[in-house]
């Protein structure tokens, strides 16, 4: 289980610096973060304050928020496929 989850973080974490397939894989690392809490801190107590999950849960919020607004103007997945955001400029 530390094998896949180290996995995840390593190779999740380098295409999020570098912005490559940023939402699948931030609601990849999302969801592994969420596991990750439930199994080491959610059977101890449901709040993250009273259990010693904060950090991680954090990550998990983290790498949802990023999965939901993932590409930046600096990352590949932009230059690569180009600006696909159905937000339209009013300037």
């Amino acid at each position: 289980m530390s094998t896949a989850a180290g996995g995840i973080e390593l190779v999740g974490g380098i295409l999020i610096v570098l912005g490559l397939f940023t939402s699948p894989v931030a609601f990849l690392c999302s969801g592994m973060a969420a596991v990750g809490y439930w199994m080491s801190h959610g059977t101890k107590d449901l709040i993250p304050i009273n259990n010693g999950g904060q950090i991680i849960a954090l990550y998990c919020f983290i790498f949802l928020f990023i999965a939901t607004h993932s590409k930046g103007i600096w990352s590949l997945d932009r230059e690569l496929f180009g600006n696909t955001s159905s937000k339209v400029n009013t300037t």
